[in-house]
C-alpha cells in the first residue's frame, strides 16, 4: 500500500511554488487557490473580493481528492500558507483522511517576479507574518 501524502509547497508570491510542484508532480493532483480564478480559456482573472471565496473552494476540492486516495495518494497545494493556522487547517484535514503532511518552503533567491502582479507592499506583509516550526 503506497502511504498517502499530502505536499504543502509554501512560500511568498513570486517564490517558484507553483513551478516547482509541476516540475517534480508534473501537474497530478497539484491544488491551488489559483486555479479558482481562471476562466475556461486559462485566462487568469484575480479578484481580491473573491479571495476568501477560493481559500474555501480549495479546500473543499483537497477533501474531495483525499476521499478519493484510491487515485490520489499524493496531493499537492501550493500557497503562501503563511501562518500556523494556514498550515493546521490543512493538517487537520489530512489527519481526519490518514495522510502524512511534507511541508516544503520555496526561497526567492533567484529573483523571480510574481506573475499575478502581487504589490511589493502586500509581499512585504506576508513575509512579516510567515511562520515556521523547525
Amino acid at each position: 500500500m503506497k502511504t498517502k501524502t499530502l505536499f504543502l509547497i509554501r512560500g511568498l508570491s513570486g517564490s517558484g511554488k507553483s513551478s516547482f510542484a509541476r516540475h517534480i508532480w508534473n501537474n497530478y493532483a497539484i491544488f491551488e487557490a489559483d486555479k479558482f480564478f481562471c476562466d475556461e480559456e486559462g485566462n487568469y482573472n484575480f479578484d481580491l473580493s473573491k479571495l476568501d471565496e477560493a481559500h474555501k473552494w480549495l479546500y473543499k476540492e483537497v477533501e474531495e481528492a483525499m476521499c478519493d486516495s484510491e487515485e490520489y495518494f499524493e496531493i499537492v497545494i501550493t500557497g503562501t500558507l503563511s501562518t500556523d493556522e494556514d498550515v493546521d487547517r490543512y493538517r487537520a484535514l489530512a489527519d481526519k483522511y490518514g495522510f502524512i503532511v511534507v511541508s516544503l518552503i520555496v526561497e526567492n533567491r533567484h529573483g523571480g517576479k510574481n506573475v499575478h502582479d502581487v504589490p511589493q507592499e502586500v509581499i512585504d506583509e506576508m513575509r512579516t507574518i510567515f511562520s515556521v516550526k523547525l
